[in-house]
């Protein structure tokens, strides 16, 4: 019942830590996107991103061509770079011409340059920019800024509602076309999820990726934030590679390379820290980023969350299951086996739910099943081991030490297996003449004989496999098939009397000076008992009861004048093989009408 109750605490306190963790310390959560991450970084190696997008890249290489054959000096470029870029891919007429490059503050060295930027998109309507949000400042209107911007007001939005946003002011207002680029990492510093618009007081500021959506009739996407879902495999061509080829009478660029195609303009240089922790790796451009969040609005590939709130569902389900497996002393390895096969289940269904676009949170579940399940087993270990223990010195006072961890092991010996009927023999021995001895010697000395006497007798009873089940005075009690089976109980029964019965002779003559006269009379039956812990909740003891231990005990008493050793006729059929037998009569002892046969056992070689 303690157990029981321990594995219902424990139930309660894993109850307890999971409503914690869902409303605070979202711990799961963690789990979950770190597990999800190991799954995208698999699965993205077989996801080839779609041949529609393309990335013109200001890689390393690029910065360093550009600084010795275009002359366009270090990072940051003259804009004018950018416009002769731009009149490039326009001219095959690509679907869209994105930029990943902020272009908020005006150059005041070379003001000419960013005037041939905007001339260069002056009759183009499909170039977009990049905007960020910041979160400190007052800002301007957003009432104010232009349409173009795609900045929608709710019904309710606050009219005086102001944002601070870091607009593409190099270009002309009319041709701010374009989104945010806010990329924010989760709580553990990954960024999983690409915005899809700002709300400021009722006001849908859009991403880069949905201005794109809403202007080409792309899936529409409700949700503050979408989940990237990662690609591999992206065309990347170098921005030199492009800009030279532009700028050379014999081009060696494939014609309409961009044609029909969404070109973003961006970095993957090192140098330029446009860099950023994502579920792919721990650094990822932001250019691939931008990338993967258009891909994944224009094909509608993204990733769905499903509510976590289902999942915490089946931690408290599997826990539970887990308690009442323990509770009913389920193996553990069962149970291990059990959460083995689950946890590969879970991990099949997360791999397949990202396969078809829907994030399924359950390695938070398996976690915390798991962390109850090692708990419990700690706990079942504990208890298991105390119970052992208990057991080990319960029964070392009846049994051989040596024997009594191997019954534990193989379940023989159980403190909660209720008392039960089994066929058994006893043993009793009584010491003959010991009142006169008694008598005659003080009382250390007589405790001092009959604890010498009794230790003899106790390991020769162990030697041959029996329980020790009391002593009675100067009188011994002990019986043999319990708690371990014993096909041949009987004869090792008789052995040990036997053996008892010579030690005692040499014992006797230890005792030669005394003068007093010093025997034992063994009384041995096998029959039917009650065999269990018998007694009161505070104090049990195992023990045997029944009619077979009357018996034995009254054959004891009928040894007198007799034998040293007498055993009843049940005794002596279940070994007659193994031993001569004197028979001595039938008698008629206390409590049973019919007579009982009694035989004097003796080795088959005398």
């Amino acid at each position: 019942m303690l157990r029981k109750l321990s594995y219902s605490t424990l139930l309660a306190i894993i109850i307890g830590l999971i409503a914690l963790d869902f409303a605070w310390l979202n711990i799961g959560l963690i789990i979950d996107q770190r597990f999800g991450d190991v799954l995208q970084r698999q699965l993205a190696q077989s996801r080839p991103a779609s041949n529609d997008i393309i990335i013109i890249d200001i890689d390393q290489k690029s910065l360093e061509e550009m600084n010795e054959k275009a002359e366009s000096g270090s990072w940051p470029w003259p804009r004018s770079i950018h416009g002769e870029m731009v009149q490039y891919i326009a001219a095959q007429n690509p679907k869209a011409i994105v930029f990943d490059i902020l272009f908020n503050e005006p150059d005041t060295f070379r003001p000419e340059h960013d005037q041939i930027l905007q001339q260069s998109i002056a009759d183009l309507k499909n170039v977009y920019f990049p905007y960020q949000k910041l979160p400190d400042g007052d800002g301007k209107k957003l009432a104010d800024l232009p349409k173009s911007l795609g900045i929608l007001p709710n019904p309710n939005a606050n009219k005086a509602a102001r944002a601070t946003l870091l607009l593409p002011n190099v270009i002309q207002q009319e041709k701010w076309q374009g989104g945010l680029i806010n990329f924010n990492a989760d709580s553990d510093g990954i960024g999983r999820y690409y915005l899809a618009h700002a709300n400021v007081d009722g006001w849908l500021i859009p991403s880069l990726p949905d201005k794109l959506a809403r202007d080409f009739n792309w899936p529409k996407h409700d949700a503050e934030r979408t989940r990237l879902n990662w690609q591999t495999g992206r065309q990347h061509i170098p921005f030199s590679d492009v800009y030279l080829a532009a700028n050379s009478e014999q081009s060696n660029r494939p014609a309409n390379e961009f044609s029909n195609k969404i070109v973003i303009i961006g970095t993957a240089a090192p140098g330029l820290q446009d860099l950023r922790p994502t579920s792919m790796g721990q650094l990822y451009p932001g250019v691939e980023i931008l990338a993967t969040a258009i891909d994944n609005r224009k094909h509608g590939d993204w990733l769905r969350d499903v509510p976590r709130i289902y999942f915490i569902v089946v931690a408290l389900l599997l826990c539970s299951l887990l308690a009442w497996g323990f509770a009913i002393n389920l193996n553990t390895m069962t149970l291990a086996a059990s959460m083995l096969g689950i946890s590969l289940l879970a991990a099949l269904s997360m791999w397949l739910g990202l396969k078809h676009y829907y994030f399924l949170p359950l390695a938070s579940a398996i976690a915390w099943a798991w962390l109850y399940f090692w708990v419990a087993a700690l706990v079942s270990y504990l208890a298991e081991k105390a119970t052992r223990e208990h057991a080990i010195a319960l029964f070392s006072r009846f049994l051989d030490s040596r024997v009594v961890g191997e019954l534990i092991s193989s379940g023989e010996i159980d403190l909660h297996k209720p008392a039960e009927a089994r066929e058994i023999t006893v043993l009793f021995s009584d010491i003959r003449g010991f009142t006169t001895l008694s008598e005659s010697h003080d009382a250390a000395y007589i405790v001092q004989l009959l604890n010498r006497y009794f230790t003899l007798q106790v390991e020769i009873i162990f030697k041959h496999g029996g329980t020790l089940d009391k002593f009675i005075g100067d009188a011994i009690m002990a019986f043999w098939g319990a708690p371990a089976n014993d096909p041949e109980h009987a004869r090792h029964a008789i052995e040990a009397a036997l053996e008892m019965s010579q030690a005692l002779e040499q014992f006797k003559l230890e005792l030669k000076d005394l003068n007093a006269h010093f025997d034992v009379g063994i009384g041995i039956h096998t029959g039917s008992a009650v065999v269990g812990f018998i007694g009161s909740e505070s104090r049990l003891d195992y023990t045997v009861i029944g009619d077979t231990v009357n018996l034995s005990s009254r054959i004891e008493g009928l040894t007198k004048g007799k034998a040293r050793i007498l055993v009843s006729d049940s005794t002596r059929a279940a070994c007659a093989e193994h031993f001569n037998f004197i028979e001595h009569g039938s008698h008629t002892v206390k409590g049973r009408e019919q007579a009982v046969q009694l035989f004097e056992p003796q080795e088959k070689n005398q």
